[in-house]
């Protein structure tokens, strides 16, 4: 069964780390991400999203795009001001300040767990 991502908080572990984790699932939580932020503590994960961008940003960010089950497919840092390209296969992606993604062991191939809320929410 799939996922339903909701909009909330939790927990992200990688291979080096648990990071808090907020979650954007709603149109308007995805399209506000991280805009006027001078900063984040964790990671964002925008779901579903298969791209971003940083105009109006503030602070450069780390980007992995995730397949459906949390395979990172592509890790990316952006400065603030760019958009970035579609990833055809990824379905979510992963938001922290530029450097965090590498001290957690976030690289291309891992797989990712996110505990969220009261667990997953199925059809």
């Amino acid at each position: 069964m799939r996922r339903r991502w909701r909009d909330g908080d939790g927990t992200l572990r990688t291979p080096d780390a648990e990071v808090p984790l907020r979650v954007a699932a709603s149109y308007r939580a995805r399209t506000r991400g991280l805009l006027g932020l001078d900063g984040i503590e964790g990671a964002l994960l925008l779901t579903p999203a298969s791209s971003v961008h940083t105009v109006r940003m503030r602070f450069p960010i780390d980007v992995a795009y995730l397949d459906r089950r949390l395979r990172v497919l592509a890790v990316r840092t952006m400065p603030p001001g760019r958009v970035g390209r579609p990833r055809l296969l990824a379905r979510h992606v992963l938001e922290a300040e530029a450097g965090a993604l590498a001290r957690w062991g976030v690289r291309k191939g891992v797989r990712l767990e996110a505990d969220v809320g009261g667990g997953p929410d199925t059809p």
